[in-house]
């Protein structure tokens, strides 16, 4: 299938993790210096555009007219180890890579396409431990990152904490979801946990605030791309949608 948007690839070096970082960007058809654009920003980023089929997602709502002008932008991890290390509520880097993403990628990209540079502009996404992260840190920069779409993110007492410390949710548009058979996930460390509880339970807590959140446990959804990917255009068009 033939794109209608533009590919691009960018490397941020980074001081917050001492190494280079890639982006890569996807633009919509017709893309002009003239027009102002809203970021998503996806960790797990290659695996947003392949198995989440990003791009043909972008295509397909600007086409139709579903989603304001809107760049999506992926960035990914080396490999399991670096995605624990960076994404993990506990994880060794996971305050360097905040710095980086809070710090670095936002300012490379309002200077590097025109943007509204606004944070009810800026889309958090991630599935997993990358849904984790993307709360988190829209939790403490709510004023920075306003949106967030996360999919059936971890939830473990940092993550419940870090909700309970979070001074301003007004600001924010979460979009939640989980499957009803994330009963028995198995993580990076090769043990089987709970996901559905702990999310219900975050669920719970969030459902109390006041602000505009949206929940979905998603009959027979299960740990895969293959029902992240089935939800993810219903996430962008209740988040980003006109």
């Amino acid at each position: 299938m033939k794109r209608k948007g533009t590919f691009e690839e960018h490397t941020i070096s980074s001081e917050y993790l001492k190494e280079d970082m890639k982006l890569k960007i996807y633009l919509p058809e017709n893309f002009s210096e003239l027009y102002k654009y809203q970021f998503c920003i996806m960790q797990d980023g290659d695996d947003y555009f392949q198995m989440g089929r990003a791009a043909t997602l972008s295509d397909e709502l600007h086409e139709n007219g579903q989603i304001s002008p809107t760049i999506f932008v992926g960035i990914h991890y080396d490999d399991k180890f670096d995605r624990q290390d960076k994404y993990h509520p506990e994880g060794v880097r996971q305050q360097n890579y905040i710095d980086f993403i809070v710090n670095e990628v936002v300012t490379f990209l309002d200077e590097k396409y025109p943007s509204h540079c606004m944070s009810s502009c800026r889309t958090l996404i991630g599935d997993s431990l990358a849904g984790s992260l993307a709360f988190m840190i829209a939790c403490r920069y709510p004023y920075t990152f306003s949106n967030v779409i996360m999919q059936s993110p971890f939830v473990n007492s940092t993550v419940l904490e870090e909700a309970e410390k979070a001074s301003d949710f007004t600001p924010l548009s979460i979009y939640h979801t989980i499957g009803d058979q994330e009963t028995e996930v198995i993580t990076t460390e090769g043990v089987s946990k709970d996901f559905l509880t702990p999310n219900r339970e975050l669920n719970t807590y969030l459902e109390r605030k006041p602000f505009d959140y949206t929940f979905h446990e998603i009959e027979g959804g299960v740990h895969t791309w293959g029902s992240w990917q089935k939800d993810f255009k219903r996430g962008l068009v209740t988040i980003i949608g006109k």
